[in-house]
């Protein structure tokens, strides 16, 4: 019944089991408790001061490399650098449209 009113949305089976599960043996809030260990996001100030540093010292550097340096996922690094540092990523060698072709072996 509840997969045709809500269909993608309604809770699977075994999550009802399993909030069923837990009211029966005296639980009264929906909200998450408390828990120990990393904290949901790695976007922290302590990170974000280490990836302004990183990137101050040489700017060339790939975002999989300051993710590695830092010690968090290479999306974390974006969101980092684009919106808390304001930061975008620029051409870092420029070109010729067109190879002669003593360039084209050269490139």
């Amino acid at each position: 019944m509840s997969m045709q009113v809500y269909g993608d949305n309604a809770m699977k089976k075994t999550a009802v089991y399993k909030w069923v599960k837990r009211f029966t043996e005296g639980r009264e809030s929906v909200t998450d408790e408390e828990r120990s260990g990393r904290p949901a996001t790695s976007r922290t100030e302590e990170n974000i001061a280490k990836v302004r540093q990183i990137v101050r010292e040489n700017r060339r550097l790939t975002v999989r490399s300051i993710a590695e340096q830092v010690n968090i996922d290479r999306e974390t690094v974006r969101k980092i650098l684009t919106e808390d540092l304001d930061m975008r990523k620029v051409c870092a060698k420029m070109v010729p449209k067109e190879f002669t072709e003593e360039q084209k072996q050269s490139y």
